[in-house]
Parts: structure tokens; sequence; C-alpha cells
């Protein structure tokens, strides 16, 4: 099992160092940290002597996480460890995602044993401290050193690893053993009704069923957006292919750095009976780095300004003077809800511009108080036990990680993630994958009928404030008329 004990390193972390370590699972059992235990010499050999092998990580203020494997015991005083087991690490650096394994080129000095000190790995390479370190304002100074004698860092320095310094916020040693680290939920993080037959073919109805509030409204229209690759054409051919029965590819998916969407475009979900939906899926072209639409383009397309089936240019964003804008555009043409795809598995590498756009456009949709959603994709990928079976979704502590992690990201609610797996490798359509896409495409349309709800209380209020103020002018004028003829008179 994971440490009882609350560490900074994330599981998602582990499973990158599992692999840096190898020869198959591991548990990481926290042995000692600074901010908990002192920065002390003595307490850490009393807390780390004698465990096996142990895995040190440090944290620095600038976000930077690096660190270095011990494949055995810590040795006795003034004794080289021999091991060819061992490697410093880089995880981060100011922030950003760096995964890096350095391996030793000289096992003869891999680790030292020092009384007076603490991890001390290669012949100067991560000298960690000796002696007692007390914190100022959070942050430990040590009083090691770095370099590059026994361990190959690829032709950094070792200020690409360190920052420059050994100030850090927090250092752990973890005792590292093997086995599955595995977090059994004492119940689903989301309560649904039991995944059968039956409730397929309710989720099914429902949505066969659903009809606007709006009696003039002929569908509800449902935005996609997202970064490129995310699975915002991949998540309109799963819909399709639920109602249809059979694997679909009306939307056309690829894979690279550019968008293989270009166009603006509605999709309508056809059953097997041949009847559509109330509801539109519009697909769109991808977030990009550079260039690609951006929150003037989104602002314009859901007021509905943007024409269905408009083509984007990536350079020049939509306007006035494009002669498809729709000046006046109806309710039917405007979107009644944007549902932003994630990527599980790359939230911590949505590029930083990228995920501005992403904040703007959600920052927008606030203020025109369209109701917002995240489609979480992929999910498959991050748990080996979802990816087995799409039913174990809700009961995954590493799928309900990345859900809050992505409410994080946007500023929105937890029960506004919706995880989803669409159709990528398979064949033929699957009872779990089915209901999970209903889950989150009813949950969205929930939204729409809110938002719909507010729309037609506030078109209510408006009418009959001009009826009453239309009322009160009429009675003026009528008024105004009585006293003209009486003077008259």
């Amino acid at each position: 099992m994971a440490s009882k004990m609350k560490s900074k390193l994330t599981e998602a972390e582990m499973d990158v160092l599992e692999i840096m370590i190898g020869s198959g699972p591991k548990t990481f059992t926290l042995l000692y940290s600074i901010t908990r235990d002192g920065c002390n010499a003595t307490t850490f050999h009393q807390k780390c002597d004698n465990q096996g092998a142990t895995l040190t990580v440090l944290y620095n203020p600038q976000g930077s996480v690096y660190g270095g494997y011990a494949g055995f015991n810590w040795p006795g005083p003034g004794v080289w460890a021999n091991d060819s087991k061992s490697f410093l690490f880089q995880l981060k650096f100011s922030g950003k995602k760096k995964e890096r394994r350095f391996n030793n080129k000289n096992f003869t000095y891999s680790y030292y044993g020092s009384n007076n000190h603490g991890p001390y790995f290669g012949n100067g390479d991560l000298i960690t401290f000796s002696g007692t370190i007390n914190p100022s304002k959070g942050v430990f100074v040590l009083n090691g050193s770095s370099a590059s004698a026994t361990y190959d860092i690829h032709g950094l320095q070792a200020d690409d690893i360190t920052n420059g310094n050994l100030n850090v916020t927090e250092l752990e040693v973890y005792k590292v053993t093997d086995g599955a680290r595995r977090i059994v939920l004492t119940k689903p993080w989301r309560r649904t009704p039991d995944w059968n037959e039956k409730f397929l073919c309710e989720l099914t109805k429902e949505m066969e069923n659903m009809s606007p509030v709006i009696e003039t409204l002929n569908a509800y229209r449902i935005l996609l957006l997202g970064p490129v690759g995310s699975g915002k054409s991949s998540f309109c051919n799963t819909l399709t292919s639920v109602f249809r029965g059979r694997i679909t590819q009306r939307a056309i998916c690829g894979s690279g750095n550019r968008s293989t969407t270009t166009l603006y475009q509605p999709y309508n979900i056809r059953t097997r009976q041949g009847s559509d939906l109330k509801m539109l899926i519009c697909d769109t072209r991808g977030l990009e780095e550079h260039p690609g639409i951006g929150p003037i383009d989104v602002n314009f397309l859901v007021d509905g300004h943007v024409p269905d089936m408009y083509e984007f240019n990536p350079e020049i964003p939509i306007d006035l003077s494009v002669p498809e804008f729709q000046l006046k555009p109806s309710l039917s043409q405007k979107v009644h809800c944007v549902a932003f795809t994630l990527d599980a598995a790359s939230l911590d590498d949505i590029p930083s511009n990228v995920m501005t756009k992403i904040i703007d456009i959600a920052n927008i949709c606030k203020r025109k108080q369209i109701p917002q959603a995240i489609l979480l994709t992929k999910i498959d990928t991050i748990d080996e036990t979802v990816d087995g079976s799409v039913k174990q979704t809700f009961d995954s502590w590493k799928i309900h990680e990345h859900v809050k992690k992505a409410s994080k990201l946007l500023g929105l609610t937890e029960n506004l993630v919706l995880p989803v797996k669409n159709y990528s490798s398979e064949s033929m359509v699957d009872d779990d994958v089915n209901i999970l896409a209903l889950l989150a495409l009813r949950q969205i349309v929930y939204f729409v009928e809110d938002h719909l709800e507010n729309v037609h209380m506030t078109e209510s209020i408006s009418v009959r404030r001009m009826q009453t103020a239309n009322s009160d002018s009429g009675n003026r004028t009528d008024s105004g008329g009585l006293d003209s003829a009486s003077e008259t008179i």
C-alpha cells in the first residue's frame, strides 16, 4: 500500500519512478520528511538506515523536483556503496514536467555513508546536507552541493536541475519495496445505478425522448472545445456509435500537433430507427499553441454569429467583415453548453498558452452564463483496471484524482467533470463504454435544460417589463390629451 503518512510525491510521479526503477510494480513508504522530522543527519539515519532500497526526493521553492535512488541499505560510516541500480532523477524543473533518469557511470561511488550527512549520492553529485538545518520562512537552505561526476546528467548543468541552489521546501525519503500500489475505495466516488442492459436501455430512451424546454427551439446545441488530440472528434463518433449500435466514423480523427478538424461542424445523432435526437454535437478546430482559433472566435461562436460548416482561418479571427457572419442569430444558432475535452493522461502537459486560451474561453462563458462541462477523455490510459473494465470508472481512485485536477485547472466544480472512454481501436460497441458516454451526455443535456429555463425566464421578465412600460406610456399619453382638451375648453 501507499504510505499512510501525508507525502508530497504524487501517485503519477510514483508511476514514473516505478518505471525508472524497473523490475515491476513498487510501493513507496514515507520514512523521513524534513518538515515533519526535522532536517538532521542523525534523525535521517535513525529512520532510513537498514531499510533496503530508498528514494530521496527534494522539492524547491521554484517548483523543481529531483533526487536519487539507492538500491541497497545506506552503507556504514566512511563506506561507499557499489550499486549498479542507483540513479539520480529529475521530475520537474521550475514547475514544468521534466522526467529524466541520470544513470550511474561509476558504480564504485554510488552513494556514501556518513553519520554527519543526510543522503549523499556520488562523488559530489548530490550531497544534501550535513548536521542540522533549521528552516527560515518555510525554506531549508541546505549546506550540501550538486555537481556532475558519478552520474551522467546528459550534458546538463547541475543548475538545470536544482535552479542553482539547494534551497528546498521539503526533502523526503521513501522505502521502496516490490508490490503493486492500490488504494481501495470504500465506496464509489460518484454514485450511479447498477450498470446492466436495463440501465443502458433507460439511458438511451431518455436521451431519445429529450426535447427542448423552449418549444421554438428545434435542438440543443453543444459545443466541444479542447486541445488538439484531446478527443473532441472521437467523442462525436462515440456518441453516434452508441445510438447506431455500431462503430461510426463521421468525424475525421487524427494525431499530430495540428488540428485535423478545420470546420465548425454540427453532428446530428441518428438512432437505429432513423430518427434524430433533439441535439447537435458541434465539433470545431482544436486549440493550438499558434496559430489557431482563440477567445475572439469562440466569443462569436457561442453567440451564434458563426454559421455551420464555417472554415476557420487559423491566422485571422472571424469578424463582422466576413460575408458569412450572422448578424442577428436566433436562439437555435447559439451554443447552449460548452464541453471542454481534456486528455486525462496529459493534464500536466497542456502548453501554457493553450491553457490560457481555455481559461479565457471559460471566463467568456461564465460572463455569458453559458453552462460548461469537462469531458475527461482517455481515462483507460491512466488506470489499467479501467482499461480492462470501464465499469470500474467510479471505483478508481486514480480517475478521481484526475477529475479533481481537471476541476482545479478550469475552476469548475467536480460534478462538472465527466469521465469518458472514446471508441478508438474497437470494431464493436461495448455496453459499458456506451453507458459511460450516455451518463456524460445526459448530464450535459441537464445543464442545457437548466440554462434554457433561465433564458426563458429572463425573456418572460423582459416581455412583461416592456408591456408594463408600454402601458405606462399609453396612460401618460391619454392623461396628457385630457389635460390639453381641458385647457382648450
